[in-house]
């Protein structure tokens, strides 16, 4: 596949593609070293985490976008509620993590807890293979998503999982809106916020 950083709407044809990208790009971060503590297992449970994800929760309720190495999931204000997990993916989702279930569950409830109740677009993820960083692909998805909920006139919420990340964040309009340490001697995450900019 030629290397682009134009993004593209993911399909369901596009899940291993993204599955592996994520998995490479989310190895060193710290939540989902976490949730995943095993070195020797992480790659394979990561790829089927955010192939689970992908294809139950974010592909028909978001807006999934890709390149030839990065992907990214928004979304937006009418489908909060329904790019939740349902039962079936919850399940899906707690064999994979495993013992780490109970850790998963009590973090979403805290980032939960703090997301905004103001009307927002939601940057659920974003990643980029480390063999793509450096070349634009996730600057690309950003903006894209970006462009898009301005264009709706909606501000953003995202948390982010990696500290060295916030700078880029802010770079794009992000500033830091609350700090959440994870239960169970969890890491933390930041939730960054960026007003819409219209016109």
């Amino acid at each position: 596949m030629a290397m682009t950083n134009t993004p593209e709407t993911a399909t369901i044809d596009d899940a291993e593609l993204i599955s592996r990208s994520l998995a490479r790009a989310f190895d060193d971060d710290p939540m989902m070293r976490w949730f995943f503590p095993d070195a020797a297992t992480r790659a394979a449970e990561l790829g089927r985490y955010f192939t689970t994800i992908f294809t139950r929760q974010y592909l028909g309720n978001g807006l999934c976008e890709r390149t030839s190495g990065a992907a990214a999931f928004w979304v937006p204000t009418e489908a909060q509620e329904k790019a939740v997990p349902d039962g079936d993916t919850i399940q899906e989702l707690l064999g994979i993590l495993g013992d780490r279930a109970g850790l998963f569950r009590d973090a979403v409830q805290t980032a939960i807890a703090h997301t905004p109740e103001e009307p927002h677009w939601s940057l659920a993820l974003i990643g980029a293979d480390p063999a793509v960083q450096g070349q634009g692909q996730g600057s690309a998805l950003l903006r894209s998503g970006l462009a898009r909920a301005d264009a709706a006139g909606r501000p953003i919420y995202l948390e982010s999982s990696k500290e060295s990340n916030i700078p880029v964040y802010e770079h794009f309009g992000f500033t830091v809106r609350t700090t959440m340490e994870l239960p169970g001697g969890g890491p933390v995450l930041w939730g960054m916020w960026r007003e819409a900019r219209v016109g």
